[in-house]
């Protein structure tokens, strides 16, 4: 073989089909056997971590999203998911550290298993990594900072309803001194809203992330433009969040056992809007209402409930510009999909 030729696939489709199954029925043990033969096979911890475990918890999501597995399964398949990170990570060399990095999860993101295949992907790259976890609090991310003093903070971030809590954290890490890297679809899936909040950098996997680790970061300095015109009005939605949520619930009408869960994704939505006002990107609206809508829909929910939720936010947030012109571009968009 020539040195030019392309390397074969250390993880093929096929592998991907075996281990998938081994989710479906909820094995840990047969996932474990598939990952550690691949690493036996000379394929790498990133390989096995990105291109198996990674690609196979996509499906899972996308399993849920449309309904065809309930959240237990998605839940018992993220469990063998995480155990079998676990079994990879156990069977890891350990180098002198390059560094020191803090992986952690936006406060309010419970979505950690992507977080941690970074942890473990950094790990083996060299770098000593401290795992902090799912929805860490902001104030508690900057005291361990300050007592740690890490090289740089890796941010997970999964739903873009919780950019401006990611906004918030990273603020506070640049305070400290420390440059952040964002990673995951909550910074947008080409992660256009990383540097607008002062992220220093944005990797789309673990491998990015080791990558950009490699190079310069830069705590002090803002790499993103200024904020927009009228950038603030995110504040006042946020102020206007609950009453958004008591109005929509009561439109609705639903019956108890489900109106709980209403609320919260009106909050969700509430959060997605006041996001894109802060990132002066209405797309960001645009695409969560239409990710919440396929929602629905795959859950035999009605489009009209999020006619409700739509038109809740723009009754209370009438006197508000930006917010009525990213909410009309929402709603033309699921009435026309091909605008989205």
């Amino acid at each position: 073989m020539s040195g030019d030729e392309p390397r074969a696939p250390a993880v093929t489709p096929a592998d991907v089909a075996a281990y998938l199954d081994c989710l479906d029925r909820a094995d840990p043990v047969a996932a474990a056997r598939v990952a550690t033969d691949l690493l036996a096979a000379g394929a790498s911890v990133a390989d096995v971590l990105v291109d198996l475990v990674a690609a196979a918890q996509r499906e899972v999501g996308l399993r849920w999203l449309t309904g065809r597995w309930s959240v237990a399964q998605e839940h018992a398949a993220t469990h063998v998911s995480e155990q079998v990170v676990d079994a990879v990570a156990a069977r890891t060399g350990r180098r002198a550290p390059r560094g020191h990095v803090v992986t952690a999860c936006v406060e309010g993101e419970w979505h950690a298993l992507a977080a941690r295949i970074v942890a473990e992907v950094v790990r083996d790259a060299g770098w000593r990594v401290t795992f902090l976890g799912a929805s860490v609090p902001s104030r508690h991310l900057v005291s361990y900072l300050h007592q740690s003093g890490p090289d740089a903070v890796l941010l997970s971030c999964v739903q873009p309803s919780r950019l401006i809590r990611a906004a918030r954290m990273v603020e506070a890490c640049r305070a400290a001194g420390v440059p952040v890297v964002a990673g995951g679809p909550g910074f947008g899936t080409d992660g256009r809203w990383a540097a607008p909040i002062g992220a220093a950098a944005w990797g789309a996997t673990a491998r990015d992330a080791a990558r950009l680790l490699d190079g310069p970061l830069h705590a002090a300095a803002h790499t993103g433009p200024p904020p927009p015109a009228g950038a603030d009005e995110y504040v006042a939605v946020l102020h206007r969040r609950r009453d958004i949520v008591r109005l929509a619930v009561a439109e609705a009408d639903l019956p108890d056992e489900r109106a709980e869960d209403f609320g919260a994704a009106v909050a969700h939505l509430v959060d997605s809007l006041a996001a894109a006002i802060r990132v002066g990107d209405p797309q960001l609206l645009v695409d969560f209402a239409g990710w919440q809508g396929g929602v629905l829909a795959a859950r035999g929910g009605r489009r009209p409930l999020l006619d409700v939720v739509l038109d809740s936010c723009a009754r209370v947030l009438a006197e508000h510009p930006h917010s009525g012109d990213y909410l009309r571009r929402a709603r033309a968009a699921l009435t026309d999909p091909a605008d989205r």
